[in-house]
């Protein structure tokens, strides 16, 4: 079996993969996935070489944890409809489990539902914030307070010095 009929049946929807296929033909799952990556870089620079707007990168250089949050409602939207074999065919193409596809969805409604009903949950959060900044600046003026009381009690015994101690020391002479 030749190099680009490998390519072309780890492309197809219903293909094997790189392990099973490796397995098969006796050549490494590694070299037949470096195959099949080289093959999408070669189409994509092809496209570009004869004018034609290079199609969208089937499988991204980075992983999908990586992918930023537009990457990701993108390939979330994209999947919608998809089910069984057309769904394994784009995963595969992207390179994604569908695992990963499940949690970026998730994370979509909730986004989605936190933007939506999200102004009550913000009220309160402001009300608290409000009254604990309150409660903290009660309780800076109150410390500013004791500390300005405990400086001018400070500056009294040095000025005065100890008349206290002179007045017990008088009573007890009598």
């Amino acid at each position: 079996m030749s190099r680009n009929e490998m390519i072309q049946k780890l492309r197809s929807p219903r293909g094997p993969s790189a392990l099973e296929l490796a397995a098969k033909v006796g050549v490494h799952h590694g070299t037949l996935s470096r195959w099949l990556k080289e093959a999408r870089t070669l189409r994509s620079v092809t496209e570009q070489d004869e004018g034609r707007k290079p199609s969208a990168p089937s499988r991204p250089a980075r992983w999908p944890e990586d992918w930023p949050p537009e990457d990701k409602l993108r390939a979330v939207q994209e999947a919608r409809g998809l089910q069984g074999d057309a769904l394994g065919a784009w995963l595969r193409l992207h390179g994604l489990h569908e695992a990963d596809l499940a949690s970026w969805r998730q994370q979509a409604d909730q986004a989605a539902l936190a933007a939506l009903g999200g102004r009550r949950q913000r009220s309160a959060e402001q009300k608290r914030l409000r009254k604990l900044e309150s409660e903290l600046k009660r309780k800076d003026k109150a410390l500013a307070e004791a500390a300005a009381l405990l400086m001018l009690s400070k500056k009294v015994q040095a000025l005065w010095g100890d008349h206290e101690d002179d007045d017990t020391k008088g009573s007890d002479d009598e």
